[in-house]
């Protein structure tokens, strides 16, 4: 029977992490980033589902061979997981092995499920070494900041609610990014105009989260802040990763100028909630 883990026993799952995997599943089971976890035993688990805070993906994590989880998976996702998930606005269940041996299992699974497949590409700056990264020039008018407390209250600002909204996609408050992570932005007169923060933490690797505003992209601007959090964190001693679709050219492109080396490729899976929608 699969049952929910309390947060308190998330560490019961460190074993069954792939640990060269994604920082997401880290995260959570650390207690970093807000999430669920779902096991097929909650004494002594040995396969489970985690179900990230911002409603971003289910990973899939221990032994893919366990068919106690395998064989209830689907229906606890009808009974348990889709009605939570309407509620708060999330129609697509997004699948994702946290090692590739489940990639196969998932598709075998959800076969009879009408999905779309993705794949995504993971960069990472290796431990010890400095980013040889380009800086482009930044077109006058254009600032970059640190993302602060006290930027986040500086009423001059426009749009702050925009990167508060954004923060809070990943951490339980915004105070607790500025605690664990590093982020920077580019501000233009009175409106924060792109960004770049740790998404989740897990030991001193920092997964990065990156947006420019539609009226502000192709200058450049994100990869801006992008370098200011790389340099900030290698100064640290921490490892920026990079996690985005392989058809996203500017995202890919962005991570390898900003001297982040290909890590991993993976498969995202994506289907609907509803059986009326397939």
């Amino acid at each position: 029977m699969i049952r929910e883990l309390d947060q308190s026993e998330f560490y019961k799952c460190e074993k069954l992490m792939n640990k060269a995997g994604h920082i997401e599943v880290q995260a959570v089971i650390a207690g970093n980033n807000p999430g669920r976890i779902f096991v097929d035993d909650i004494d002594d688990p040995k396969t489970g589902l985690i179900w990230l805070g911002n409603h971003d993906g289910f990973f899939f994590i221990g032994d893919e061979e366990n068919e106690t989880f395998t064989d209830g998976i689907d229906a606890f996702i009808d009974d348990v997981i889709h009605p939570e998930a309407e509620r708060l606005g999330v129609r697509s269940f997004i699948a994702i092995g946290n090692h590739l041996e489940w990639e196969p299992v998932i598709e075998n699974v959800f076969a009879h499920r009408p999905m779309q497949i993705s794949d995504q590409k993971v960069y990472k700056l290796k431990q010890g070494h400095n980013p040889s990264g380009e800086q482009p020039s930044m077109e006058h008018g254009y600032e970059i900041h640190k993302i602060t407390e006290s930027l986040m209250e500086e009423e001059s600002i426009q749009n702050t609610d925009f990167l508060r909204s954004k923060l809070q996609e990943f951490w339980t408050s915004p105070e607790h990014s500025f605690k664990k992570g590093i982020g920077y932005c580019v501000i233009k007169g009175n409106k924060i105009v792109s960004s770049c923060f740790s998404g989740f933490v897990a030991e001193n690797v920092h997964g990065l989260d990156i947006e420019t505003l539609e009226e502000h992209q192709g200058k450049g601007l994100g990869q801006q802040a992008a370098n200011a959090v790389v340099k900030e964190c290698v100064s640290k001693g921490n490892i920026p990763y990079w996690d985005c679709e392989e058809a996203n050219g500017p995202s890919n492109a962005v991570a390898k100028k900003v001297g982040l080396e290909h890590h991993l490729d993976y498969l995202v899976y994506i289907f609907p909630f509803d059986r009326n929608e397939e």
